[in-house]
């Protein structure tokens, strides 16, 4: 059975101590749960009973006031106000001023801010942690180790901004053994922040994501715009940031907030202001985002869905494969981009891997994502039950056979049976379709080749892993021929990238990058400079023109 890392088992004890939904009187059933005085460390979080939903500089909000729910149990948490389109117009305004500030910056110093930043939310880890698991219903380890990624990708852009830029090349105009002794040309890159990035994230990490975006797209010198449903967590995020740049006497615009709907997210999209947009979310709606944004010829990062797969051959570890297929496809209750979808195994070991699969089901730990037990929490919405319902129907009216789960838990809050099916043929239309729920479908397949195209097969193409001890095969499966996903494992589960690599998928997944490697190429804008430092003007390719 896979347990939790250790750690984060201690930050789990230690939290898990706090009141919650499931002890608390019968007498505050019907009141906002920040008001009950078991939720009172909400409040140490600058969370009121209503919350400004606009950050530039100063808090504010003129839109819709919208309330949010714990789906734990469906109670409300807090209400946010909107911001309104003339909130996002004054908000990119102020944005643009607080860039020519912080352009000007040297990287290394923006790279202090950005440590700063990490050592606030560092202090705040335990609480932010406890509201993301309230109000997106992720267990709470999980909410803990989103903090702790945003902190860990402050870390490590600390260090980057000691190191981008770009090379120094060789010049045909001279002799290279020359370029800064004797007459001649240099020919150089020089790398330059884009201005205003747009990021607009989605509700499943609402710490994480935006914390890859935000401290990497800060020491490159850019100002950011944060476009995300009203929710308590991202305005505490905000508030967060906000006090870091106060106390260091910087425009608060430099990170800015305008929680919003489609209006705003349209806006954005079409605003030739906004240099770079980043977007995670549906690709149905990715699509919409990038038609707008190419047509003004803007730039944009897209962060997309996912249909991911695990391929379990005839010499796989079972002992390994198992427990990687539980924590991929039913961590986060089946909401991860990259969760995995599809369950390939090998027909020679394929009955017993589905029958040890339906006894590690069997043993998942389901109930309060604050209990440090539990593995397995509520679905985000009501609208998420609904999903995940009509998937397991069609998915049974094209021949599968649910062989676990597949019913809606009767207990409060939005908790559905993680559920497996087999049978279905591998192209079938509900195997394609990505939805976001803990439903594992799972194949026979015959050989190598079949299975790989197999893989391939979807629209999209963000995370892959296989099992195996062949090493031949191994590299296949890197190489060309193999896996065509931005994501390409061995031995291990779909899920859980690292921060250090660029993370991001092919096909309908986008073909964006976020967090490490060169993915900070992608807030800069490159020059090519020649630089004529001889008193001759000689030309390339050898060209006179006299």
């Amino acid at each position: 059975m896979w347990r939790l890392p250790r750690a984060l088992c201690v930050h789990a004890a230690k939290t898990s101590k706090l009141p919650g939904p499931w002890s608390r009187p019968a007498a505050f059933m019907s009141t906002l749960l920040i008001n009950q005085p078991q939720y009172a460390w909400l409040k140490e979080l600058g969370l009121r009973e209503e919350n400004e939903g606009v950050y530039n500089g100063s808090w504010g909000g003129r839109g819709e006031v919208i309330t949010t729910y714990c789906p734990a149990n469906n109670e409300p948490i807090a209400r946010v106000r909107q911001a309104s389109v003339a909130d996002y117009e004054e908000t990119v305004k102020k944005a643009k001023e607080a860039w020519k500030i912080w352009a000007d910056i040297p990287a290394p110093k923006r790279g202090e801010i950005v440590r700063q930043i990490g050592d606030a939310l560092r202090e705040k880890i335990q609480v932010l942690g406890s509201l993301v698991s309230l109000e997106m219903g992720k267990i709470l380890v999980e909410g803990v180790g989103e903090v702790q990624e945003y902190v860990d990708i402050c870390d490590y852009a600390v260090g980057l901004s000691r190191m981008i830029g770009g090379p120094i090349l060789p010049s045909e105009t001279c002799c290279f053994l020359f370029l800064f002794s004797g007459p001649g040309h240099a020919l150089i890159e020089q790398w330059n922040p884009v201005g205003l990035v747009g990021i607009i994230t989605a509700f499943n990490f609402p710490v994480a994501v935006y914390g890859w975006n935000n401290a990497i797209a800060m020491i490159c010198g850019n100002v950011c715009l944060w476009k995300v449903a009203p929710a308590p967590s991202f305005v505490s995020v905000a508030f967060t940031l906000a006090k870091v740049l106060e106390d260091n006497k910087l425009p608060g615009a430099i990170c800015s907030l305008t929680c919003g709907g489609a209006d705003i997210g349209t806006a954005m999209a079409k605003d030739e202001r906004v240099n770079l947009l980043s977007f995670t979310g549906s690709t149905q709606v990715g699509k919409q985002v990038a038609l707008m944004v190419q047509e003004r010829f803007g730039r944009s990062l897209l962060e997309l869905g996912g249909n991911n797969a695990i391929i379990a051959f005839e010499d796989a570890d079972l002992s390994l494969v198992v427990p990687s297929a539980l924590f991929a496809a039913v961590g986060t209750a089946g909401q991860r981009c990259t969760t995995a979808r599809r369950l390939f195994v090998h027909e020679s070991i394929h009955d017993e891997a589905v029958n040890r699969l339906k006894k590690a089901y069997a043993q998942i730990r389901v109930g309060n994502p604050w209990d440090s037990n539990v593995l397995y929490g509520p679905l985000h919405t009501k609208q998420a039950v609904s999903m995940f319902l009509g998937a397991v129907e069609e998915a049974k009216k094209e021949g599968g056979t649910v062989v676990y789960g597949g019913k809606v838990m009767d207990r409060p809050g939005n908790y559905v049976e993680p559920t497996i099916v087999t049978g279905l043929a591998h192209d079938a239309s509900i195997a394609h379709t990505e939805t976001f729920a803990p439903i594992l479908y799972v194949f026979k397949f015959k050989n190598e080749e079949e299975v790989f195209a197999w893989n391939n097969e979807v629209k999209q193409g963000l995370s892959s892993s296989i099992f195996t001890k062949d090493l031949g095969r191994i590299f296949r499966w890197l190489g060309p021929k193999g896996s065509d996903c931005g994501i390409v494992n061995v031995n291990i589960p779909t899920s859980g990238a690292e921060i250090g690599g660029a993370f991001g998928g092919e096909k309908h997944t986008g073909g964006g990058r976020e967090s490490g490697s060169d993915a900070w190429k992608h807030y800069m804008r490159r020059s090519t400079c020649t630089i004529n430092y001889s008193k001759d003007l000689p030309l390339a390719q050898g060209i006179k023109f006299q």
